[in-house]
C-alpha cells in the first residue's frame, strides 16, 4: 500500500489543479460575457441618448419664448382700500366730500409662454390662453432676435392660437400625425418654463384620448410624463422623428408646478384649427344637431350590441342636420366615414372640425339591424361668443359669454337654453372677485331670466342707468345671486 501512496496523491493533487482552472476559466469567461453585455448596453444608451440630443438640436431653432402685456384699468381710492364701494356713494359723499372717490389708474400685467415656428415667413403656433387679449406681443427667437407679433386668430374653446411676426427663412418645426402616437412612446417637450428659455424634458405618451376635464370645450389630450411648468403653454410635445405631435397645454397639480401629468393638445386637431384661422381668422364649426351619451355594458346589452361600442343617440334636434337624414333617438353610431366610434368626445371634436357642407356617412345600429346614413354637416349656430372688449358693461365685468347648446349643456350638465354660458373670466376682474369662474351658467340678470346671449344683452342694457348688475349664477346643482357695481 505504501509505494502506491504517491502516485494516488499527485493524481489527486493534478485533478483538482485541474478543477480549480476550469472554475477559474468558467468564472473568467463569465465576467468577460458580462462585461461585452454591459458595454452593449452602455453603447445602445450612449446612442440614445445621442439620437435624443441630435433631434433636439434640430428642433430647438423652431421653438420661441412669448411675452405678453396687457393695461388693465381698476379703480382704487387714494384714502385706501374700499371693498364696499362705501366711497362711491352720493350719500357718504354728499358728507364728506369728492376727494374720497375712486379714480382708476392703469397697471401693465405681464404674462409669458411658448410657441413654435410652423412656416419659413413667420406663422407661429401657440396656446389661446398665452395670447389671450394681450395688447402687445412679443416674440424672442432662440438666436437672440426679437420681433413684435400680431394674432392671426385664437380659439378659446379648443386653446389654440396662430400669431405671426415678419420675417422670412426661420427654421420650421414639422408637424406629424398625432393619431399614429401610442402610449408608451418617447416624447420631448421644449420650451420656457417660468422664463428658462430653451428648456428640455424627456418623458412618454402616459395616455391618449383625455377628454372632459374641463380645460377646454374640445378636449382629446395627450397625456405626457415629460415635466411641464407654468410658460411651457404653446411649446411643442415632439416625438423621435423631430415631429410636433401636440401643443403642451395645461398639466394636473395641487401644487401648482410639476406632478408627473401634463396635457398636450393633440396637432391633427391643431392643425384643423390653425387651417380655419390662417384662412377665416375664426373657427367655424360642424353640427349633426344630436344629443349623444355614452354606453355602458347594460344599455349596450338592450340595444342588441354583444359588446359596448359606438355612441347612443339620446335626442334629435329638430331642423338639425341629423333630422333631415333620418337619424332618430335610439340609433347607435358605431362608424363615422368608415372609422369606428369609441366615445363621445372623440364623435363631437370630429363634427366640431368637419367644415359645413361636408357629406359624412354613419354606420348606425337601428332596433339590431345596421343602417348606413349620410348625413350633410352645417353651421353650428347658437355659439356666439360675445367678446368682453365689445360691450361696456361686459368689459367692466371681465367675462365673456356665449349661447347654451346641445353639445355644452351636456359637457357641463346644464339643459339647452338653460341660461348663457360663461366661457371665460378675466383674471382680476370684478367677475374674478366675486368667485365668477368659466364654466358656470347665468340664468337671470336683473331679475329676467336669459335663454340666450341676445336675451343676456337686452336685460344687461338695463344696467347702464343705474350702475349695478344682479346675476343669477349657477354652479351644478347651485344657484346664487351676485349683485355688483359697475363704474
Amino acid at each position: 500500500m505504501v509505494p502506491n501512496e504517491t502516485p494516488l496523491l499527485n493524481r489527486f493533487f493534478l485533478s483538482l489543479v485541474a478543477l480549480l482552472l476550469v472554475l477559474f476559466l468558467a468564472g473568467h469567461n463569465q465576467a468577460f460575457a458580462r462585461s461585452t453585455i454591459d458595454d452593449e448596453n452602455i453603447e445602445l444608451l450612449a446612442k440614445t441618448s445621442k439620437a435624443i440630443a441630435e433631434i433636439v438640436k434640430e428642433a430647438m431653432p423652431a421653438v420661441v419664448f412669448v411675452q405678453v402685456e396687457k393695461t388693465i384699468e381698476q379703480r382704487v381710492s387714494p384714502f385706501g382700500p374700499d371693498p364696499f364701494g362705501m366711497f362711491n356713494d352720493p350719500f357718504f359723499q354728499r358728507f364728506f366730500g369728492p376727494q374720497f372717490r375712486q379714480r382708476p389708474r392703469k397697471f401693465k400685467q405681464r404674462g409669458q409662454g411658448s410657441g413654435f415656428i410652423i412656416s419659413s415667413d413667420g406663422y407661429i403656433l401657440t396656446n389661446n390662453h398665452v395670447v389671450g387679449d394681450a395688447d402687445t406681443i412679443s416674440v424672442k427667437l432662440a438666436d437672440g432676435r426679437k420681433f413684435k407679433a400680431k394674432v392671426i386668430g385664437k380659439d378659446p374653446q379648443s386653446d389654440v392660437a396662430v400669431i405671426k411676426i415678419n420675417a422670412n427663412n426661420l427654421p420650421v418645426l414639422p408637424l406629424g400625425n398625432s393619431d399614429n402616437i401610442q402610449v408608451g412612446e418617447w416624447v420631448i417637450a421644449i420650451g420656457n418654463p417660468f422664463g428658462l428659455t430653451q428648456t428640455v424634458t424627456v418623458g412618454v405618451v402616459s395616455a391618449k384620448g383625455r377628454s372632459r376635464l374641463g380645460i377646454t370645450d374640445y378636449e382629446d389630450y395627450i397625456q405626457t410624463d415629460a415635466a411641464i411648468n407654468p410658460g411651457n403653454s404653446g411649446g411643442p410635445l415632439i416625438n423621435i422623428h423631430g415631429e410636433a405631435i401636440g401643443i403642451n397645454s395645461a398639466i394636473f397639480s395641487r401644487s401648482g408646478g410639476y406632478m408627473g401629468i401634463g396635457f398636450a393638445i393633440p396637432i391633427n386637431m391643431a392643425k384643423a384649427v390653425k387651417d380655419q384661422l390662417i384662412k377665416n381668422g375664426k373657427v367655424i364649426r360642424g353640427w349633426l344637431g344630436v344629443v349623444i351619451q355614452e354606453l355602458d355594458e347594460d344599455l349596450a346589452k338592450s340595444f342588441g350590441l354583444s359588446k359596448k361600442e359606438g355612441v347612443l343617440i339620446a335626442e334629435v334636434a329638430e331642423n338639425s342636420p341629423a333630422k333631415k337624414a333620418g337619424l332618430k333617438s335610439g340609433d347607435i353610431i358605431l362608424k363615422m366615414n368608415g372609422q369606428k366610434v369609441y366615445d363621445i368626445g372623440e364623435l363631437r371634436n370630429k363634427i366640431a372640425l368637419t367644415p359645413p357642407g361636408t357629406k359624412v356617412t354613419f354606420d348606425i345600429l337601428r332596433e339590431g339591424k345596421h343602417k348606413l346614413v349620410t348625413v350633410i354637416i352645417e353651421e353650428k349656430p347658437g355659439t356666439v361668443t360675445v367678446a368682453a372688449s365689445r360691450h361696456g358693461i361686459l368689459k367692466q365685468l371681465g367675462i365673456v359669454v356665449q349661447d347654451l347648446s346641445a353639445d355644452l349643456a351636456q359637457q357641463f350638465g346644464y339643459r339647452e337654453g338653460q341660461g348663457v354660458l360663461i366661457a371665460e373670466v378675466e383674471p382680476g376682474s370684478l367677475a374674478a372677485s366675486v368667485g365668477i369662474r368659466s364654466g358656470q351658467l347665468i340664468e337671470e340678470v336683473n331679475r329676467v331670466k336669459v335663454h340666450s346671449v341676445k336675451e343676456f344683452l337686452k336685460a344687461l342694457s338695463k344696467s347702464e342707468k343705474n350702475k349695478r348688475v344682479l346675476l343669477k349664477i349657477r354652479d351644478g346643482d347651485m344657484s346664487r345671486y351676485v349683485a355688483l357695481r359697475i363704474r
